[in-house]
Order: structure tokens, then C-alpha cells, then sequence
């Protein structure tokens, strides 16, 4: 069975998404980089969190910065949290109040105004991820939201809003990845001075 549509059409769609990130969205994940960098220089703590994929995404940026980005990148951890990532929370949250309250709990057990609240959301319309902005909002945190298509229910609730313009769900989610990659690498930069 021959697959080489398959594979150059995603490749290439994937490669169309990527090119649109670097003139509208270059400010915007610049200015994402600029609030995470002052929030950790002001001991601060980066909270992530997602749903299905991007949960995993969110953990993966989160352990990029507690362990290391770039090999040979030898530094202090970095204070980062998944809030996906604890089953018990995760599962007596979702029993006892319902799934949509998992991360507002922990940001309100958790956060202070001090911190930064990374929510990675395709749609822009996960209620868990809304009612987390909320919380991080009442508590006086910043909040970065990295989104897709139109930006859904969340856009314009966010200190920075990094929206991918597409509506295919993988497409999102490799961008998501990227942009927290390039997130990594400034925070890296700016406060260890590595490259």
C-alpha cells in the first residue's frame, strides 16, 4: 500500500501552519517568553495544563523545564508543574466535584499571584481550562494560553494569547509543541544565559 499522499499532504499542511506562526504570532510568543522569564526571576512557578494531547504537551513542557531542555544545558531546575499529571487529584476531582474543576482546585490549593497559569487548550473551549483562567485571574496570577483556529470561548481572556491558525486539531498540537520548545529556549537564554 503506497502512503507517500498521505504523508508529503500532512507534511506540507503541517510546514503551511508553522510558516504563519512566524509573522503573526512572533510578538505574541515573544511576550509569553518576557512574562514566564519575569515570573521565575521573581521566584516564581509555571503551572501547565491540557487535555488528551495537549495534556501530554503540557507535561512535556513542564519536564523540559525541571529537568533540561538541551543536552549539555547544565542548570538549576526550573519550578514547572503539570497540573494533568497527578492521578489521585485527577481522579478524586473528576468523583467528588466533577472533571470540569480539576485544575481551578489545584490553581486555587496552589497558585499565587506571583505565578504564571500555561493552559494549552486546540479548541479554546475546554471548561476546566476556563474555570482555571478564572481562578488564576481571581488569585491575581498572569495567565498564557496557547490556542487554535479562532480561539474559542477563551480568546481575549488570557495576559498573552498565542492562537494557531488552523482547525485541525494535529496541526495545533505540533505548533503547541513548538511554541513551548521556543518557550524552553528563551527561558533557558535569558536566565542561565545558555543557547
Amino acid at each position: 500500500m503506497e502512503h507517500s499522499t498521505i504523508i508529503q499532504s500532512q507534511i506540507e499542511e503541517s510546514i503551511r501552519v508553522k510558516e504563519q506562526l512566524l509573522p503573526s504570532l512572533l510578538p505574541n510568543i515573544s511576550a509569553a517568553g518576557k512574562l514566564l522569564v519575569d515570573a521565575l526571576r521573581n521566584d516564581g512557578t509555571l503551572f501547565f495544563c491540557g487535555n488528551g494531547g495537549s495534556s501530554c504537551d503540557a507535561s512535556h513542557i513542564a519536564a523540559e523545564l525541571v529537568v533540561r531542555y538541551k543536552s549539555g544545558n547544565e542548570r538549576k531546575a526550573i519550578p514547572a508543574i503539570a497540573l494533568n499529571s497527578d492521578q489521585a487529584v485527577l481522579t478524586a476531582c473528576s468523583n467528588d466535584y466533577g472533571y470540569e474543576f480539576l485544575f481551578q482546585r489545584q490553581i486555587q490549593a496552589f497558585g499565587k499571584p506571583k505565578d504564571v497559569f500555561i493552559g494549552l487548550t486546540t479548541s479554546g473551549n475546554s471548561q476546566n481550562i476556563i474555570l482555571a483562567v478564572e481562578e488564576a485571574k481571581k488569585i491575581g496570577m498572569k495567565v498564557v494560553l496557547l490556542l487554535g483556529g479562532d480561539g474559542g470561548k477563551l480568546k481575549g481572556k488570557a495576559d498573552v494569547e498565542i492562537i494557531v491558525p488552523s482547525k485541525v486539531t494535529a496541526r495545533i498540537q505540533e505548533s503547541h509543541i513548538l511554541i513551548g520548545h521556543i518557550l524552553c529556549s528563551i527561558i533557558e537564554k535569558e536566565l542561565f544565559g545558555l543557547d
